[in-house]
């Protein structure tokens, strides 16, 4: 836990949030501020800022409660689907620094937009740098 960590707060009861689901290692509450009706972050317990600090066992059940969660909000709030995202990092507009994933509902016509336009415009990549990028990531 960190003591100034408001998702840390949040976990110790110090602070009223709207909890939704509970594990051992994860837990998940609606956003305070929603993108829409619903909208829901689920964290890791233990304070990790970025999705890398996370252990396998850490991520596994963040991500076992998004995989959970993502039918009953939408059948909660009468969704046509859902969003997840991560923004992980503050250049990727992470404002909380304690990983979380974000379970946005959608609903047709509501002006969203796909998860494709959350890095500004499209570089121009040719074929041998998608290559080059490629074989880095996986070595």
């Amino acid at each position: 836990m960190s003591d100034d960590c408001i998702f840390c707060s949040i976990i110790a009861g110090d602070i009223p949030g709207r909890i939704v689901a509970e594990t051992d290692d994860a837990v998940a509450f609606l956003d305070a501020n929603p993108m829409s009706r619903g909208h829901t972050l689920v964290i890791p317990k233990a304070h990790r800022e970025r999705v890398a600090d996370l252990s396998r066992a850490e991520s596994r059940a963040v991500f076992d409660l998004v995989h959970e969660l993502t039918p009953r909000i939408e059948a909660a709030v009468d969704a046509d689907a859902h969003t997840v995202g991560i923004n992980d990092g503050p250049d990727a507009g992470q404002e909380v620094p304690h990983a979380h994933v974000h379970i946005i509902p959608r609903f047709e016509g509501d002006g969203g937009g796909p998860i494709h336009v959350a890095a500004g415009e499209r570089p121009d990549v040719s074929d041998e740098e998608l290559d080059e990028i490629a074989a880095a990531v996986a070595e």
